[in-house]
């Protein structure tokens, strides 16, 4: 809870699972439905000539009845054709989207359209159609030196041309990815290809219909950014644009990769909210379970949480969800902000929650007060920091249960995991180090004196940099990896939290909950270059990569929406 005294939140409340907007299609007749039905196989497609009726969330007409149809037969959506467009459609309209190079942003518009009219053939595995013509990390080729070529003239790659696929080129194809529109994976198939070549084509056409350039001289002694040219500058200003309140107390708010938002409501609320890109609440979660029919039969009846954090897999599929403790028979020690293992506090569970029913379906046994919550890119490990138990969860994301516990020290807090899955960064809050966790072997080594009380991490998308609030301190570290040394600190404000980076890298917002304020920081240099004053307690944030938009989590009883 990270000391809540001052915040006099006496009164619990108690949601009921209302579930706000999400409905579903209810038919008064069967006939009612067979004429829907009906006028859709009239219909025969879902041609339509104006992109200002594209179909989105909410919409119940013959025409979603065709798209669930078309969806059906490419083998992302299995259920019956009901005719209206809710999460399920739309999470199976961004599978689509996703796996056809497209923006995945759920909304059926004329790119879209034009795919699914254009007779598809079903897609059981996109990922491994699209592998079998791809150039992925490891490969080594020809192909691979002309990719890198041809990234370099783009600007977007910066290291030596060697033929291997190695993270400095997936660095560089994600950026071109993110740049372009296109799903991130660092993997090149058809689609990124395709864009690549017609970019090198443009840059070809351009150099040689202009006058030659001077001799262009660069200057090492300032760090090159190698930015797109099309991304926001990092000196650009915050703006307000949305708060969102209500029954809320948010320790924490995480955007899961397909357009929600999970707002964690801790004991205050026992639930978790769910957004959507136009701030409307989704869901409301309620934490209540029955544990037993999780496997767990020595509890019995229902159970409430304590949701703190949260972290997606599976391309937003799954939200993994953090309770600081249990409460109901059984659960009688908790513990607190002050603990150690020898006080035997309960032990907690985390919640893994389908994005597409947005309903509770598995619950893993972790340590005592789980905080942060982490993935490893390649979706095989959910680490979980267990805060009174003093240890590390590492659970195995498709057996659904903890398979290591990793003894680290008093507090441990934020978890960063580096792109190749193989290492992770723990935050240990009562010291001033860092814990480097092999995830191979779980063996730990240790980064030394970092600075007072580290709480939480991010690591850059080149994986050079880690960068840590010192909530002790009052400022962030840069830390240089490998080695792990200490690059630079600078002053945010007053108990900086979380922290969360820019898609490019090149901006870090950081919360100062003790001064209710939120940091904007070039990373470059360090500098900090806006301070915008936000509700009382700023605690969580996170940040839309598509919509460039900081979503801030206020414990007071708001969510502050920026765009930058």
């Amino acid at each position: 809870m990270d000391t809540l005294a001052y915040l006099h939140l006496a009164e619990t409340y108690e949601t009921s699972a209302n579930d706000v907007c999400v409905q579903k299609l209810n038919w008064t007749t069967n006939s009612s439905r067979a004429l829907m039905l009906a006028v859709s196989f009239a219909m025969g497609s879902l041609n339509f000539s104006n992109p200002a009726v594209a179909l989105k969330k909410g919409h119940r007409n013959a025409q979603v009845v065709a798209l669930q149809q078309k969806l059906q037969a490419t083998g992302y959506f299995n259920q019956e054709p009901t005719g209206y467009f809710g999460a399920v459609t739309e999470a199976a309209v961004i599978k689509f989207q996703k796996a056809h190079g497209l923006t995945a942003d759920g909304v059926v518009g004329r790119e879209t359209l034009v795919l699914l009219e254009s007779n598809v053939a079903p897609v059981d595995k996109p990922a491994q159609v699209a592998a079998q013509s791809s150039l992925k990390k490891g490969d080594e080729s020809d192909r691979v030196i002309s990719l890198q070529e041809k990234l370099q003239a783009d600007g977007y790659f910066l290291g030596v041309i060697t033929g291997k696929f190695d993270t400095a080129t997936a660095t560089a194809v994600i950026k071109f990815q993110k740049a372009n529109k296109l799903y991130a994976d660092g993997i090149v198939g058809q689609k990124t290809s395709s864009v690549l070549e017609s970019s090198s084509r443009v840059l070809a056409s351009s150099l040689a219909n202009t006058t030659p350039l001077q001799p262009f001289i660069q200057d090492t002694s300032q760090p090159l950014e190698n930015a797109p040219v099309n991304a926001p500058s990092p000196s650009g200003q915050m703006t307000l644009i949305k708060t969102i309140s209500g029954k809320i107390s948010p320790k924490s708010v995480v955007y899961s990769g397909n357009g929600l938002f999970f707002a964690q409501n801790m004991m205050y609320n026992h639930n978790i909210t769910v957004y959507n890109r136009d701030y409307k609440l989704v869901k409301v979660i309620p934490d209540e379970v029955d544990l037993s029919k999780y496997g767990y039969s020595q509890f019995k009846g229902k159970y409430k949480g304590a949701p703190v954090e949260a972290s997606f897999s599976h391309n937003g599929k799954y939200a993994w969800v953090s309770n600081y403790q249990m409460y109901g028979r059984g659960f009688n020690n908790p513990g607190s902000d002050q603990c150690n293992p020898s006080q035997n506090t309960d032990k907690s569970f985390l919640y893994r929650i389908n994005t597409e029913t947005l309903k509770i379906d598995s619950v893993i046994p972790v340590g005592s007060v789980p905080k942060f919550v982490a993935t490893s890119p390649d979706e095989q490990l959910i680490l979980v920091s267990n805060w009174c138990s003093w240890d590390l969860s590492v659970v195995d994301a498709q057996k659904n249960q903890e398979i290591h516990r990793i003894k680290l020290g008093r507090y441990p807090r934020g978890i960063a995991v580096n792109a190749t899955s193989e290492k992770a960064y723990v935050a240990v809050m009562g010291s001033y180090e860092i814990a480097e966790v092999d995830l191979r072997d779980f063996s730990v080594k240790w980064l030394r004196n970092i600075g007072h009380s580290p709480r939480h991490l991010n690591i850059d998308p080149a994986g050079k940099y880690l960068y840590a609030s010192l909530n002790g301190e009052g400022k962030i570290a840069k830390i240089s990896l490998p080695q792990g040394k200490l690059v630079q600190k600078v002053s945010t404000g007053n108990a900086p939290r979380s922290m969360v980076l820019s898609d490019d890298g090149q901006r870090l917002y950081v919360v100062n909950y003790g001064e209710n304020t939120v940091s904007k920081v070039r990373t470059s240099d360090m500098k900090v270059l806006q301070k915008v004053n936000v509700e009382p307690n700023p605690i969580g944030i996170t940040y839309d990569p598509q919509t460039r938009e900081v979503w801030v989590a206020c414990y007071s009883g708001n969510i502050m929406i920026f765009q930058d």
